[in-house]
């Protein structure tokens, strides 16, 4: 282990300390089987902050690296895992902290400032509306606000988190309007991060499912979401005009995932509705309205306003814009904030309509314009007391960032060490919103096989650039065995990019449905495949007599009993049923002419290379080897 090229990636702990771990735990006044101290560290740590932190001299673990074929600068970042095993062997239980971390609680309080009025009032509920693809939801939220959105979206399936604000009647007072707040996530099982993140900011999830269909995958995975968020459910069984539909199979697979409808003696409120038709919608707004008042949701306006990113986008008239959703306090014009590494000022604001308003209250989706860059959706966003403040707190976040993303690609380069190259498919992605950028990335990731990885080594918000073109050039030409392509969803190349990837051979492929993507991509990695080696019988031939041939050898007098025998083929010697010999065949001959090929029913004389064992009743099986292209993973 120790002094070889090869790094110990798992750094497993050795029975016995060597050499220099002694040295070090004598150095620093401690037994090498002393108990563990805890010691904090933040997320891609450098090798200096180690050392500072356990008081080993920083030369002591790059000399441990070094013995593992690792070479470390002192402000070179560490793998967490590497980090903790590093403390492991000198008495220290490294724990993390993550850069979301750097500002304390204490710190945020002070930051935030003016915080002296947190008089609550009641809020409007904030509603989230999952399940299946084609069950209708967005069909359902239609029926509702009366604002068609299907039409304009690719394949008719929702793919961007969208927020409405609709007014309805109170239950026990129809004369009075209240709010409901709905988050329309998307169906399909390659939404799991957007719809996760829906279910983190809701109150009330509503479950649409079909009632011709029943429920299915992505209704079990909604289910979940709801539950590990500690949210109330309410059914809606939609499509109930259909001749199909079968109410009581739908309770029956909804009871079967925990949820008992309240007519079975179970707590779950199940609405029979038709989006279509416009059918008991009013009922399943009471409802939504009645399981939110036992909620008794509150907020105080009076608070500086905080909330969740729904999702975030680079407008080429108006710059980064993100959809938040307002959770506390009231977010006005020319409020300073932070929201993840990003900070910014908010210069407009815009309603679920698209009106210019002037401040937001708790429960209110709006679009907010004056960030510096494009947050990632489900970043938290929180009003500070000043601008500066507000830099100061992105410019920490986004070097602990760097630093993190620094030590994970030095683990990939470490885990390379010592293994045989595995082919790498290099994906740069670029989308319209960073919920697609999410989406793509981690289901193009999930597609890696031991046989060809998936990497985005970029991604981002906007259009496909040069820079994106120079990148996917460079690393197509850094190592054989790798294949780069750009996928542009709902961007386009700029005009200069797309001559630099034709000039580069750069492959761009655009598109607007995800499930086409990863159909793409996969497609691709079957291409990257090595050719799969299969072995052709051609034919078969019996051995008839022998014969001694001067400078030749034994040559056998053969029947071709099976296909065809060719003299470039390979060939094997099969006696009794066993193989006895294998190899190539020296000649091939009829009556006294060399010929390429003896076919079945006619004689001929075989010479085997370098083998002359032959004997009366052998049989000679010729075959050839050929590569076919693999056609799955």
């Amino acid at each position: 282990r120790g002094g070889g090229g090869r790094f110990d990636r798992d750094f497993t702990v050795p029975a016995r300390p060597t050499t220099l771990e002694n040295r070090i735990a004598q150095s620093l006044n401690m037994p090498a089987t002393a108990e563990l101290k805890q010691v904090r560290l933040i997320e891609g740590g450098s090798v200096k902050e180690l050392a500072e932190k356990t008081g080993i001299r920083p030369k002591d673990i790059q000399a441990l690296l070094l013995q593992r074929g690792v070479f470390a600068t002192l402000n070179q970042s560490l793998d967490n895992e590497v980090a903790q095993e590093i403390g492991k062997r000198f008495g220290f239980d490294v724990q993390f902290v993550g850069y979301e971390e750097m500002v304390t609680d204490e710190e945020l309080e002070r930051v935030i400032g003016g915080e002296t009025d947190y008089q609550e009032v009641p809020r409007a509920p904030v509603v989230t509306v999952m399940g299946h693809v084609d069950h209708g939801k967005t069909s359902l939220l239609d029926a509702i606000r009366t604002t068609d959105v299907v039409a304009g979206e690719a394949g008719g399936i929702t793919q961007h988190i969208g927020a409405y604000s609709v007014n309805v009647p109170s239950p026990d007072a129809p004369d009075h309007i209240r709010r409901v707040v709905f988050l329309d996530t998307p169906g399909h099982e390659a939404f799991t991060l957007m719809r996760a993140r829906g279910a983190k900011a809701t109150d009330v999830v509503v479950l649409v499912v079909a009632a011709d269909d029943g429920v299915m995958p992505q209704t079990i995975e909604a289910i979940e979401h709801a539950r590990a968020a500690k949210v109330p459910i309410v059914v809606a069984i939609n499509k109930v005009d259909r001749p199909e539909a079968n109410l009581d199979r739908v309770r029956q697979g909804l009871a079967t995932q925990g949820l008992q409808p309240l007519e079975w003696g179970g707590d779950t409120e199940m609405v029979a509705v038709s989006a279509k038709k416009r059918e008991n919608l009013e009922t399943l707004l009471e409802t939504i309205l009645l399981t939110a008042d036992i909620l008794n949701l509150k907020a105080s306006p009076t608070m500086n306003a905080s909330g969740v990113v729904l999702e975030a986008k680079l407008d080429r008239g108006r710059g980064a814009v993100a959809t938040v959703l307002v959770q506390n306090g009231t977010l006005r014009i020319g409020d300073p904030f932070i929201v993840g590494q990003i900070f910014g000022k908010v210069r407009a604001m815009y309603n679920d309509r698209g009106e210019h308003i002037e401040e937001a209250e708790p429960s209110t989706p709006i679009e907010v314009l004056g960030l510096q860059g494009v947050p990632q959706a489900g970043d938290s966003f929180q009003v500070v007391a000043d601008i500066a403040k507000a830099q100061q707190i992105s410019g920490q976040r986004q070097m602990l960032a760097r630093q993190k993303t620094l030590a994970q690609t030095t683990k990939r380069g470490i885990e390379a060490l010592g293994e045989a190259q595995v082919k790498e498919l290099l994906v740069v992605v670029k989308a319209d919103v960073q919920g697609s950028v999410e989406v793509l990335k981690s289901t193009l990731t999930k597609l890696s096989t031991d046989a060809v990885k998936v990497r985005v080594v970029r991604s981002g918000v906007g259009a496909i650039t040069e820079s994106d073109v120079l990148l996917a050039a460079a690393s197509q030409t850094e190592a054989s065995g790798r294949a780069v392509v750009i996928i542009g969803f709902n961007v386009r190349p700029e005009v200069r990019a797309n001559e630099l990837a034709r000039q580069e051979h750069v492959d761009i492929r655009l598109h607007s449905i995800v499930y086409k993507v990863e159909e793409e991509i996969r497609a691709a990695m079957i291409g990257m495949l090595d050719k799969i080696e299969t072995e052709k019988i051609l034919g078969k031939a019996e051995i008839l007599q022998t014969f001694k041939v001067p400078k030749a050898g034994t040559v056998a007098g053969c029947r071709v009993i099976d296909g065809v025998i060719q003299r470039k083929a390979r060939a094997r010697l099969i006696r009794d049923g066993i193989v006895a010999w294998e190899g190539g065949i020296a000649s091939l001959r009829r009556v006294k002419d060399d010929v390429s090929e003896v076919r079945e029913g006619f004689e001929c004389g075989i010479g085997l290379e370098n083998f002359n064992d032959v004997k009366v009743g052998d049989q000679i099986e010729a075959y050839i080897i050929e590569q076919i292209a693999a056609t799955e993973l």
